[in-house]
């Protein structure tokens, strides 16, 4: 075992040197896994460490990857193959040390609708779609621009996800007889208000035991630990594993008659996927592009806030590119194999992290852990009633909204209210996608606005710069503050209709960023100033304005004896030409 740790770390020396031969400025990323750099100074205590952990994360998953598929309208199995294939996967491949991937609650409501609207086979291929679109994220480094989605956006729909998740538990949590659950918020509503009559009282007594268990017992060990030491072990078993395990000894003790997996899907298998090749079209493509942009986005932002967390607690740093690459090849393998959509998942990392993990390791045992429990205790699966995963879910739901976030509103200004409220109503009420899309419309509009009002331009006054009260009116200065982008070039045009007789001087030495329609904007004022024979001079371009200016070809325009590094320079050029010219 441990010569294939040499082995490992040769080929890892190896791979160093020759990128080191190659290291070049490329406009892709380069595709290595933090598994390479975890296993260069591995030892069997690591391995223990991983083995230990990946094995409790196992337990862990069962009930989550089982319950998350359920509520999506898939087969339990859907859940756990995802689980295995898409969780080895993502921890091979990816860029954080410990996070572990595999079916989120995120997913429920977007896979939900793409089952109910196109059927199964077309959420294999849009699924598979958002594996290549998030591949390609990675590929091309645009794994860091994730995080510039505002904070309100992901707040909002996050929230909203989590009221859906728990408004679609409410059927099995209370054991309403249901024949189809619809996909949208009111007819989720009208279904359920009309089935309230076929309440099952033991579904419910159930599940609000199951609900009350899993609240309930990180608080009974916190206490209870401080008398018993050998107690903290237990704190990494979740209330979900201890339901899972209790709820079908007391359905069966106390003869309740609730539904149960075995009772709705006949259980699940004990062999290992099959490969499926769906029917698709060209016309499918495109007809499923929105859908698989809508989880391509969700799938890269829960991954990456959750490496992000991680981070923060297990110490590192995750590669964001290299993580979205490992999503991507999950999401375009997993779907073929029966699976679902998959992302990294914050409650399973955080056990992994407590549980002792060290590397990449522990999220490849916690699958092979998973695919032990499938092949050899699947028909005590079919036991597990439904009524418990619900309890989970709702349990789940709860924990994964940021519902302060409500409560503060007040403290925060009235563009980032309407925007997280807006994302959140149109989340639950419409569609995740719409939501996202009309968030981050209004967020990019209230940037632009903030950007806008924050450069400004002044005009320099005869008492800052004596040498503009020798020819009054013949000499005007202006200094541009913030960016010169498509959102302020208001500010040149405002130029343009009070030319001065002789000369215009223009500082930028405070201008931080010009776009496109910004240089355009220049270009019109210099066409102005030699319409009206006024001189331009430009002082102070540097940084990221000089670099746009030479791109542009904008300083071709403007010969070098009207451009200076400051203000006063320009201002005593500027002068003398208007003195020379008096004089004249």
């Amino acid at each position: 075992m441990w010569d294939l740790r040499a082995l490992v770390s040769q080929v890892g020396a190896a791979y160093n040197a020759d990128m080191r031969v190659k290291n070049r400025r490329t406009l892709f990323v380069t595709f290595r896994p933090a598994l390479f750099d975890a296993l260069r100074d591995y030892s069997r205590t690591r391995f223990l460490q991983d083995l230990s952990a990946g094995a409790t994360v196992g337990i862990v998953a069962l009930p989550l990857a089982m319950a998350f598929a359920m509520a999506s309208g898939l087969k339990p199995e859907a859940g756990l193959f995802t689980a295995i294939i898409a969780g080895f996967l993502i921890s091979a491949l990816g860029g954080s040390r410990v996070q572990i991937g595999g079916p989120a609650g995120a997913f429920i409501v977007i896979v939900y609708g793409i089952v109910e609207r196109y059927g199964l086979a077309n959420l294999i291929i849009a699924t598979a779609m958002s594996g290549v679109l998030l591949f390609l994220l990675g590929l091309f480094k645009l794994g860091t621009l994730i995080r510039f989605i505002p904070v309100a956006v992901v707040i909002g729909f996050t929230n909203g996800i989590a009221v859906l998740i728990a408004l679609s538990q409410i059927k099995d949590f209370l054991g309403l007889r249901v024949s189809t659950m619809p996909a949208d918020f009111v007819g989720i509503v009208l279904a359920l208000s009309g089935a309230l009559n076929t309440l099952n009282p033991h579904a419910l007594g159930l599940a609000g035991a199951c609900l009350a268990v899993i609240v309930g017992w990180p608080l009974l060990l916190t206490r209870m630990k401080q008398r018993q030491r050998w107690l903290t072990h237990l704190a990494i078993i979740p209330g979900s594993v201890i339901v899972l395990v209790l709820a079908p000894m007391a359905v069966a003790v106390l003869g309740l008659q609730v539904e149960t997996i075995g009772s709705r899907f006949g259980g699940i298998p004990s062999n290992l996927p099959r490969f499926v090749w769906p029917e698709f079209s060209w016309d499918s493509i495109r007809f499923l592009l929105v859908p698989a942009l809508t989880l391509t986005l969700l799938g890269a932002i829960e991954s990456l806030l959750c490496a992000r967390v991680a981070d923060g607690i297990a110490g590192g740093h995750h590669n964001p590119n290299q993580e979205l690459m490992a999503q991507g090849v999950a999401n375009f393998v997993t779907p073929f194999f029966g699976g679902m959509p998959a992302t990294g998942t914050m409650a399973r990392t955080m056990t992994n992290i407590k549980s002792g993990a060290k590397s990449p390791v522990a999220g490849m045992v916690h699958a092979a852990t998973l695919l032990f429990i499938v092949l050899l205790g699947a028909p005590l699966a079919q036991h597990i009633p439904l009524a418990t995963l619900a309890a989970i879910l709702m349990f789940i739901a709860w924990n994964m909204g940021e519902w302060r976030e409500f409560a503060q509103l007040r403290q925060f200004r009235l563009p980032y209210r309407i925007t997280l409220l807006s994302v959140f109503f149109l989340t639950v009420m419409v569609d995740l996608t719409v939501a996202v899309e009309v968030g981050l419309s209004a967020a990019c509009l209230t940037f632009i606005y903030r950007i806008s009002s924050l450069s400004r331009s002044e005009q320099v006054s005869p008492t800052d710069h004596p040498l503009l009260t020798q020819q009054p009116g013949t000499v005007n200065a202006y200094r541009l503050h913030g960016a010169l982008f498509f959102g302020a070039i208001q500010l040149v045009e405002a130029m343009e209709a009070q030319l001065p007789d002789r000369a215009l001087v223009l500082d930028l030495k405070n201008v931080i960023y010009v776009d496109s329609t910004g240089v355009d904007a220049l270009i019109n004022l210099i066409h102005a100033c030699e319409q009206n024979n006024t001189r331009l001079i430009i002082c102070g371009l540097q940084h990221q304005p000089l670099d746009m200016a030479h791109r542009s070809g904008l300083l071709t325009l403007i010969p070098p004896e009207n451009r200076y590094p400051d203000l006063v320079s320009g201002l005593t050029v500027a002068s003398a030409s208007v003195t020379a010219s008096a004089i004249s």
